[in-house]
């Protein structure tokens, strides 16, 4: 049958035969994406005969069922991040091709006006015009004149922040949300390590700040310069203030590039390069390509940083294309860890260390970047038995970090400049109509944006209960979430809270295989945590609260 065209990468087409997908092998199609669910109509092969016809051409796999009319959120992330996870051109399909093109006009929402949208369906034969609502994403512009109070304030419009404003919408619609935050765009960090390993494109983890702010909140696009919670108040750095009844700070951490002597200078040339910064991650993967011999290293500085399993994948996914492309035997790659062990949790100690051997990393323990040299080509580490300089081709460097300077200096900072927050409830520890989550943070937990979507809902609902003159009863367990991907295509997904103690979230039906065609890519993916992306930008409890869904 004609497959139809929606972009150069995707095509959609009803029901798939036997025929159909030996027709797609020989059109060039990389991988199949199954929208039906198993046993919608009699005589529908299933997913799993689907996906071993599929194979046996050589072509990728992915079941995101959906049910047409109900197609959720949850079904847009899925299919947005099995579309991430192939190369292209894809082939989608369900029972006449209107759901795959449903699920991939709304993957596309915000990115592309819905006007285009709907005509690019149009052209292949599909009707999307019911669908505007949802395809017209609404913007919240930065506000004009700035209220004097609010109930709520929330300091920082990155993921944290915006998860809770999104998350406290859900519980009360009535509540008055201002958010400040100064940056015109909201990154999707997590990506930029697949940037740097040549799977994603820089632009895709870019979004217009407007576009992620939930409706309904207001925005003040400004920085904060000081707070005064004896007063309920914060005051910006033009001199504005606003008041409070409830108080969020998620202003996230800073990376420190100046605490290594010559990295400002050299960062982005020179062989020098980092992940952690949206400019420099394809520089990365630059890097990687062209290095066909000679000396990578790779660094970690002290904790706590941002995403502590980053470094790492910088490596894992260096030596991955490095063995793929017969060159990995000519580079001599080293990891320097400021720590004294590869992973914070022993449990996953074992799987990684399969990988540090399997690619041959020299680990460094207890050596710490202190000094770049770019035009000499030469690193200085600081270790147990003086300073060491060593030379490289290539240097990946993971900066030192540290609170913001806002928050360090004022009366909310503990003693290391954190938010000084109560690990459970993530309430202030001395102004109670105050909190605090994300890398700002003083929880002892992981700062990865799993935790934040965990400590989202448990704000929210702490901080209304607050409002309503109770006390606290939601905990935070201290959840994080190291997707780390050890080769491309691989993850050995790392779920812990406080104390190293494993809180694994999937339900024992994906773990175990039950129902392998629904989510088997997901745990192979190198996206995961982009699905925590979506779901945290809208308030979404599925995201906070793992729980079974049937796969049909």
């Amino acid at each position: 049958m004609p497959f139809k065209t929606l972009t150069p990468s995707l095509s959609v087409s009803p029901q798939l035969t036997e025929a159909d997908v030996a027709q797609a092998a020989r059109d060039g199609f990389r991988a199949i994406i199954d929208n039906r669910p198993d046993g919608e109509e009699p005589g529908q092969p299933s997913a799993a005969e689907v996906q071993t016809l599929a194979a046996a051409h050589g072509m990728g796999f992915a079941h995101v069922p959906t049910i047409g009319g109900k197609i959720s959120d949850e079904d847009v992330a899925l299919m947005a991040h099995a579309l991430s996870t192939f190369e292209g051109p894809v082939l989608a399909y369900c029972r006449t091709g209107t759901r795959s093109t449903t699920l991939w006009a709304l993957t596309q929402a915000g990115a592309q006006p819905a006007d285009a949208l709907i005509a690019t369906a149009a052209e292949a034969g599909y009707d999307l015009s019911a669908l505007r609502p949802r395809l017209e994403t609404q913007m919240t512009a930065p506000m004009g004149a700035r209220p004097a109070r609010a109930d709520v304030v929330i300091v920082g419009g990155g993921s944290a922040g915006l998860a809770t404003a999104a998350s406290l919408l859900e519980r009360d619609r009535s509540l008055d949300i201002v958010v400040i935050e100064p940056r015109d765009t909201h990154d999707y960090q997590p990506g930029w390590t697949m940037v740097g390993g040549g799977v994603f494109d820089v632009k895709d983890t870019r979004r217009a700040e407007a576009s992620v702010i939930p409706a309904g909140v207001r925005w003040i696009k400004g920085a904060v310069a000081s707070f005064q919670p004896e007063r309920d108040q914060v005051t910006l750095e033009d001199g504005g203030a606003v008041g409070y009844r409830a108080l969020v700070v998620a202003p996230g951490n800073t990376l420190d590039w100046a605490a290594i002597d010559g990295l400002p200078e050299t960062l982005g040339k020179s062989g020098v390069t980092s992940n952690y910064s949206y400019q420099t991650a394809p520089y990365t993967w630059q890097l990687v390509q062209n290095l066909k011999d000679g000396v990578a290293l790779f660094t970690q500085p002290p904790m706590p940083i941002k995403c502590a399993g980053a470094p790492q994948k910088a490596m894992y996914l260096s030596c991955d294309h490095w063995q793929r492309t017969g060159v990995l035997k000519d580079i001599d790659v080293r990891f320097h860890n400021a720590g004294a062990v590869l992973f914070g949790v022993k449990e996953f100690v074992p799987p990684l260390m399969e990988y540090v051997d399997r690619y041959g990393v020299d680990l460094q323990f207890k050596s710490t970047l202190i000094a770049v040299n770019g035009p000499d080509r030469t690193a200085t580490f600081r270790e147990t038995s003086g300073e060491v300089t060593r030379s490289f081709d290539m240097i990946h460097v993971t900066p030192p970090q540290k609170a913001p300077d806002f928050v360090a200096r004022s009366p909310l900072a503990n003693e290391a400049g954190y938010v000084d927050v109560d690990p459970a409830s993530l309430q202030h520890v001395r102004h109670a109509n105050v909190f605090g989550l994300g890398d700002g943070g003083s929880t002892p937990n992981a700062k990865t944006m799993a935790a934040a979507r965990k400590q989202a809902p448990v704000v929210a609902a702490n901080l209304i209960a607050v409002l309503g003159g109770k006390a606290p009863t939601a905990a935070y367990d201290g959840y994080g979430s190291c997707p780390l991907t050890v080769e491309r295509g691989k993850i050995l997904l790392a779920e812990f809270g406080y104390g190293g103690k494993l809180l694994p979230s999937f339900p024992s039906w994906i773990i175990e295989g039950t129902k392998p065609q629904r989510l088997s890519w997901l745990l192979k993916s190198e996206a995961l945590p982009w699905i925590y992306w979506n779901g945290m930008l809208k308030g979404r409890e599925w995201m906070a609260q793992p729980r079974h869904r049937d796969a049909a």
